[in-house]
């Protein structure tokens, strides 16, 4: 073994989906990459780490509501656009030609072209740790998109993908919700 910069540290477990953040802040829809996220619950409970340095910050705490979308890797420029710009001088929606979906909950758009969209309100924040604590109020999935693999960051500017799955539910089945 040989040691790592404990500076890199996080670069080891920083595996989350990469997620977009849609929000909207009375006039104007924004999105923003969030790359480190966590799942607290099985009932849609969700974590996100964001504050005042991006734009979206002011609309998320503001309105307490967004939307998470899930892309997949044939969106990951657009993906990496969308996290190297910001929405205080950037149509992001615009620029990166996504398209706006009407969500049924909150005001924030559904993004179309991600496999999956949550809307989601804000339960909490912690600021002492840029933590954002989401309730998923709706979740949606496009059953008929071919491309399924979600991004990964590893926090060093690459990225890896979802691959080869191996099913353990039998082994598992004691510890998994119902429905699972």
């Amino acid at each position: 073994m040989r040691d790592l910069p404990i500076g890199k540290a996080f670069t080891l477990i920083e595996r989350g989906p990469v997620v977009l953040v849609a929000t909207h802040d009375g006039a104007h829809d924004n999105i923003m990459t969030i790359s480190w996220t966590m799942v607290l619950d099985f009932a849609g409970t969700f974590a996100l780490c964001t504050g005042p340095w991006n734009h979206s910050y002011a609309a998320l705490t503001a309105t307490r509501e967004c939307v998470l979308a899930i892309p997949t890797i044939d969106l990951l420029d657009k993906v990496v656009g969308i996290g190297t710009c910001s929405g205080a001088d950037t149509d992001k929606f615009d620029t990166f030609r996504l398209t706006r979906a009407k969500a049924r909950h909150v005001r924030p758009p559904l993004v179309r072209e991600c496999l999956a969209n949550l809307e989601c309100r804000v339960r909490d924040v912690v600021r002492a740790h840029n933590i954002v604590v989401l309730e998923t109020l709706s979740a949606h999935i496009d059953p008929a998109r071919r491309e399924r693999r979600l991004i990964h960051a590893i926090g060093d500017g690459t990225f890896v993908v979802d691959g080869r799955r191996f099913d353990r539910r039998d082994m598992m089945r004691s510890k998994l919700p119902p429905g699972v």
